[in-house]
């Protein structure tokens, strides 16, 4: 029997876009949970938002956090619902500014 393929939310396809404009630090976890790791790490390096972590679990799970102005968030939650972060409409307009800036060069 073929199974059924998940439809893709339009929503979170679009956070996913914003996200990748937003810089990124991979880290490893260590002894510490990885939400632990995560907050040690935007202290100890002083990161300001907005910023996306990845943060190594073990060889095969990586987590993914935003680190925003409310504080730290899971990535998935931020993909669904990135229209709520005021640092993310910012980017998306600047985002969006360039592209138009790109078309009219091509043009």
């Amino acid at each position: 029997m073929a199974r059924r393929r998940k439809r893709k939310s339009r929503r979170r396809q679009e956070g996913r876009r914003i996200l990748e404009c937003v810089p990124q630090y991979s880290i490893e976890s260590g002894e510490d949970k990885p939400v632990t790791a995560a907050r040690k790490f935007i202290h100890a390096e002083g990161i300001a938002p907005p910023a996306l972590l990845l943060v190594k679990r073990n060889e095969h799970t990586t987590d993914r956090y935003f680190w925003a102005e409310k504080g730290l968030f899971g990535a998935q939650y931020v993909e669904e619902n990135h229209f709520l972060f005021p640092s993310l409409k910012v980017m998306l307009e600047t985002a969006t500014e360039k592209l138009a800036l790109v078309a009219a060069s091509r043009a």
